[in-house]
Parts: C-alpha cells; sequence; structure tokens
C-alpha cells in the first residue's frame, strides 16, 4: 500500500489532460530512466542478493518502454528529447553519501519514483476512461506492476537495514509531500 502524504495538484491533472502527447513522450523517457536506474542499482554490493530481481524490473521497464515507444508510433508523435523532473532532482538530490546510507537512499528514491507512478498512472486511468479508452487501458495495465516495483525496492532497503530505512522513507516522504504540490509549468508525469 502507498504511503503518500500529498495528491498531485489539481493543476496537474488539467496540464496531462491538455498535452497528452508530451506526456506520452516523457513517460517514455521515465521508463527508459526506470530501467537504468534498476541497473545502476546493481553496482551497490549490498544488493548482490538483488541482482536478479533488478535484473528483472529493468527488462519490465524496458518493456514498457518498448510499449510507450509503440503508442508514439501509432499516434505519430515524435519522439523528443526529456524534461527534467524538479520532483525527481528535489528527491535525488537527498540521497545521502556513504556505504550504507547511499543505497538505502537510491532505493527509497527508486521506490517513490514508482509509487508516484502507481498513483499518477491510476489517476490517468479515470481521467481518460471516457476520452480515450485505449490510453485509459494503457495506464490501467500499469498500475500493478509499478506497485510491486515500489514494494521490491522498499523491501531490499529493509534488508539492509530496516530500521534506518524506516527513517528515511519517513523523511523522503516529508520531502515527496513538499515537493509534488509545488507548482510548474510542465506537462510532464512527475
Amino acid at each position: 500500500m502507498l504511503m503518500l502524504r500529498a495528491k498531485p495538484p489539481e493543476t496537474w491533472h488539467i496540464k496531462v489532460m491538455d498535452n497528452l502527447d508530451q506526456v506520452l513522450v516523457d513517460h517514455a523517457h521515465l521508463e527508459r530512466k526506470a530501467a537504468q536506474s534498476a541497473l545502476k542499482l546493481q553496482r551497490y554490493v549490498e544488493l548482490t542478493n538483488s541482482l536478479n530481481i533488478l535484473t528483472d524490473i529493468a527488462i519490465e521497464e524496458l518493456e514498457h518502454f518498448n510499449l510507450v515507444l509503440k503508442l508514439l508510433k501509432q499516434r505519430g508523435i515524435f519522439f523528443g528529447k526529456a524534461i527534467s523532473s524538479p520532483w525527481i532532482s528535489g528527491m535525488m538530490s537527498a540521497v545521502r553519501k556513504g556505504l550504507n546510507e547511499q543505497v538505502i537512499d537510491h532505493l527509497i528514491c527508486a521506490a517513490m519514483i514508482e509509487g508516484r507512478s502507481c498513483e499518477k498512472f491510476k489517476i490517468l486511468s479515470n481521467l481518460l476512461r471516457n476520452v480515450d479508452d485505449c490510453l485509459s487501458s494503457f495506464y490501467g495495465d500499469l498500475v500493478e506492476s509499478e506497485g510491486n516495483h515500489y514494494a521490491s525496492y522498499l523491501l531490499m532497503a529493509k534488508k539492509i537495514d530496516e530500521a534506518e530505512t524506516e527513517r528515511r522513507l519517513d523523511f523522503f516522504l516529508d520531502l515527496d509531500a513538499e515537493l509534488v504540490v509545488k507548482a510548474n509549468d510542465l506537462a510532464i508525469l512527475h
């Protein structure tokens, strides 16, 4: 179950619905980055026993990337350049340096990104229900996968140090709640 402490503002709903083409391009970039992130996490010695899980997540994220690319092609949408997310940058800037600290924070950030994706895909699925059945189903189908990735990352962090993970999760949940409501003009998922 997601433990998010704030919801995206209504302005986000309006922005994404008014700019679905841009949102789909952003979504493709996010799936590619999520696959890269899962592979980057494999560099941590503390995650040696989780290499198969991280590989499976990376493969699944690349499958999602491919699905979004197909949607872009079907809809005649050009795969433009990535837009930096202030929310993701804000979350990642709080990752501490150090042995267990860095890996735990990195895992929690990955979990938070997956959790927000789960939440926002569900919102999009509902918003699109009477507008675009194809996209509504597409986003609805991704919800469970994103939720599973969220849980997997948190479980990996807890295996390293459960008490520290709980403490840092509390910190990141507060940071997320502060960042998610900040206004920006970008038509992006996060």
